[in-house]
């Protein structure tokens, strides 16, 4: 199941504008409704206005219409395992239970898959706050 979510971020990495950088990231979510939503990162001139891949693939989800992430894999070109920044995890944990899966991706495909509770402990949890 997850080597889809792989070869959909690995694709969707080919779209990352991070001409200043030079370091593009793909992401893919599963949502609650099956569909597989994307995004790359997009950087702009001035720091830090661009965004990451993992807020891009969310943006894609709630613009289809589902809201709840099941599942996710990362990817970026030049560093195997990279994990999604701190401002993405507490975005991805908005969409996402403790136990959503983070799949952790090199060139060849996922290498190592965390929870969202191991990713982001003591996150603010949406359910207690809004």
């Amino acid at each position: 199941m997850s080597h889809d979510l792989f070869e959909a971020a690995r694709g969707a990495m080919a779209f990352a504008h991070a001409p200043y950088s030079n370091f593009p990231v793909g992401a893919a979510i599963r949502a609650e409704d099956g569909k597989v939503y994307t995004g790359a990162n997009i950087e702009n001139i001035s720091f830090p206005q661009g965004w990451c891949a993992e807020p891009t693939a969310i943006s894609h989800m709630i613009m289809g219409g589902a809201k709840k992430i099941i599942e996710m894999a990362v990817i970026a070109e030049k560093l195997p395992l990279c994990p999604p920044c701190g401002g993405c995890r507490q975005k991805i944990a908005e969409f996402a239970s403790k136990e959503t899966r983070i799949y952790l991706c090199d060139e060849t495909g996922v290498k190592k898959t965390m929870t969202m509770d191991e990713m982001l402990p003591f996150s603010f949890e949406t359910e207690l706050l809004g």
